[in-house]
C-alpha cells in the first residue's frame, strides 16, 4: 500500500485526548521554563546568601556555574533520555517529572554554592530528559494541521507562564517583606508543585502509534492506540511498518537539515539565555528595576504576546518565515538596545557592580527596546527551534529520539556557554559590545534558516521528514 500509513491520525480533529495529552506535556515544560528563569530572577539572592558578594573575585565564577549548572545536566540528560527513547516513548515518561520534583524541592536545603551547583546539575538532568520527550511526544500524537499550534502552545506559550509565574512568586514574597534568604529557597522549591502534578498522569499517557509501528512492530497495539485518538473503529494499515533503518543512514541522507537544527537551537539559546540567567541581574539594573519586576514585565508584556502571535501564525504562515522574521527582529532590537546604550554612554561594570547611566538615557525606551526582543524571540525561533519542532519534525520516526537529543543537546550546550561567556564578554568589554555580540549571531542564524530550513507546514511527520519516501521504497521492493 502507498501512502501514509498513519494518515488517520493526520486527519483526526482535535478531540480531549489532545488536550489531555497538552496539560500532561506542558505543565513539564511549564515546571521548564520555571526552574531554568526563577535562578536567574533570585540569583543575586541566592549567591549574597551564601556570602558570596558583588564585586569579590569569585563573584563571576559562581554567578555562571549556579546559573549554568541545570544547563550542562540537561545537556547530558538529553543525551541519555534520548538514546532510552527507542525502548519507548513513553516509557521513561514521568521519570524525567519525578527528577525535577527531587531536584527542585533539595534546592531548598542545600547548605552551600557547591551543594546547589551539584543540585541543580541533577534537576537539569529531568529538564533535558523532558526537552527530548514532550515535544516528540506532542507531534507523534498530533495531526499535521494543528501541530505548529499545539508544539507553540505546549512548549513555547507554557514555557513562558512558568517564568512568568516564576517572576509574580518573587514579586508577591518581596512585597510581604519574607527574608531573602527564605524568598530564594521558597521560589526554587515551589518548581516542584507543577513537576509532581503530572508524574501520574505521564505514567498513564499511551505509547505513540508511530513508535509502535515503526519501531516496535507492533500492529495490534498501534491499531489500539490510532483507535483511542481518532475514536475510530475501522483502522487498516500494512502488516509490516517496522523500520530497520539505522541512525547513520538516515544522518547520510538527512545530515544537512540536522545539523542545521542543531546549529540553529545552539545560537538561539547563547542570546535567549543570556537575558534569561543574567537580564533580571545585569539588564535590569540598567533599566533601573528588581530582578523580579523585570522578569515579569519581560514575560507578561512582551514574551506571552509573542507566543500568542506564533500561535496564530505558525500553521498558517509557517515555520520557517516565522523564524526567519524572528531571528532578524531579535538581531535588529538587540542592535538597537546596544547602540542606544552606547549613544547616551550607559554602562555597568559587572565585576563592582557600578552603574553609569547617561542623562539622555530614558529608562522607558530601553525596555521596549529590549522587550521587543523578547516579543520577536517567542514569536519567532522561541516557539519554533527552541520548542523542539525542527528536531522531532525533520527527523524519521527511527531516529527521532537521537536527533532530537541532538538537537536539544545543542541548545544546552549554547545555553551553558552563555552563562560563561556573556558574564565575560561584559566584565572585559562592556555590556554593549556583549549585547552586540549576541546581535551578530542572530542575524547568523536567521540566514542558515533561510538557506538551510525546509518548511514542514502542515505536512504529515512522514512527509516533513522524509519517511514516507522510506515507507514507499521498503513497499516497491517488497
Amino acid at each position: 500500500m502507498k501512502g501514509n500509513p498513519f494518515k488517520s491520525l493526520d486527519e483526526t480533529r482535535l478531540n480531549f485526548f489532545h488536550f489531555k495529552n497538552l496539560f500532561t506535556t506542558g505543565m513539564g515544560v511549564f515546571t521548564d521554563g520555571y526552574d531554568l528563569s526563577s535562578i536567574g530572577i533570585v540569583l543575586g539572592l541566592v549567591l549574597s546568601s551564601y556570602g558570596i558578594k558583588e564585586g569579590s573575585s569569585s563573584y563571576v565564577l559562581y554567578d555562571s556555574l549556579v546559573a549554568g549548572s541545570a544547563l550542562v545536566g540537561a545537556a547530558i540528560g538529553a543525551l541519555i533520555f534520548g538514546q532510552l527513547s527507542r525502548m519507548g516513548r513513553k516509557k521513561f515518561y514521568g521519570i524525567d517529572v519525578g527528577l525535577m520534583t527531587v531536584g527542585a524541592l533539595l534546592q531548598a536545603l542545600a547548605p552551600n554554592a557547591a551543594t546547589l551547583i551539584a543540585i541543580r546539575f541533577l534537576l537539569g538532568m529531568g529538564i533535558g530528559a523532558d526537552y527530548v520527550l514532550s515535544p516528540m511526544i506532542m507531534a507523534e500524537h498530533t495531526n499535521a494541521k494543528d501541530r505548529g499550534k499545539i508544539i507553540a502552545l505546549g512548549f513555547g506559550m507554557f514555557w513562558g507562564f512558568g517564568a512568568t509565574t516564576a517572576a509574580a512568586i518573587t514579586l508577591v514574597l518581596s512585597s510581604i517583606h519574607i527574608s531573602p534568604d527564605i524568598i530564594w529557597r521558597i521560589v526554587l522549591a515551589a518548581g516542584a508543585i507543577p513537576a509532581a502534578s503530572v508524574i501520574y498522569l505521564r505514567r498513564k499517557i499511551p505509547e505513540t502509534a508511530r513508535y509502535l509501528g515503526r519501531i516496535k512492530g507492533d500492529l495490534e497495539e498501534m491499531k489500539e492506540v490510532i483507535r483511542e485518538i481518532t475514536n475510530s473503529q475501522n483502522v487498516n494499515v500494512d502488516n509490516d511498518l517496522k523500520d530497520n533503518k539505522t541512525l547513520r543512514y538516515y544522518f547520510r541522507r538527512n545530515f544537512r537539515t540536522f545539523f542545521g537544527a542543531m546549529v540553529l537551537w545552539f545560537l538561539f539559546d547563547i542570546a535567549a539565555y543570556s537575558s534569561i540567567l543574567f537580564g533580571p541581574t545585569s539588564i535590569a539594573k540598567v533599566l533601573g528595576l528588581t530582578p523580579s519586576l523585570f522578569q515579569f514585565v519581560t514575560e507578561f508584556a512582551f514574551t506571552v504576546p509573542g507566543g500568542i502571535m506564533a500561535i496564530l501564525l505558525i500553521d498558517r504562515v509557517g515555520r520557517k518565515p516565522l523564524q526567519v522574521v524572528g531571528f532578524l527582529g531579535m538581531a535588529s532590537f538587540l542592535l538597537a538596545f546596544s547602540t542606544y546604550l552606547s549613544v547616551t554612554g550607559t554602562t555597568l561594570d559587572i565585576k563592582t557592580g557600578a552603574l553609569v547611566i547617561g542623562p539622555a538615557f530614558s529608562p522607558l525606551l530601553g525596555i521596549f527596546l529590549y522587550g521587543m526582543f523578547n516579543f520577536m524571540e517567542q514569536a519567532g525561533p522561541g516557539s519554533i527551534s527552541a520548542s523542539g519542532m525542527l528536531g522531532v519534525e525533520l527527523s524519521p520516526t527511527r531516529v527521532r529520539g537521537e536527533v532530537q537529543s541532538f538537537t536539544v543537546a545543542a541548545g544546552r550546550i549554547g545555553a551553558s556557554i552563555s552563562s560563561f561567556i556573556f558574564p565575560s564578554l561584559m566584565a572585559t568589554y562592556g555590556i554593549s559590545f556583549a549585547i552586540t555580540f549576541l546581535s551578530i549571531l542572530m542575524f547568523t542564524a536567521a540566514i542558515i534558516t533561510l538557506l538551510v530550513i525546509p518548511e514542514t507546514r502542515s505536512k504529515p511527520l512522514e512527509v516533513s521528514s522524509g519517511e514516507l519516501e522510506t515507507i514507499e521504497g521498503e513497499k516497491n521492493k517488497a
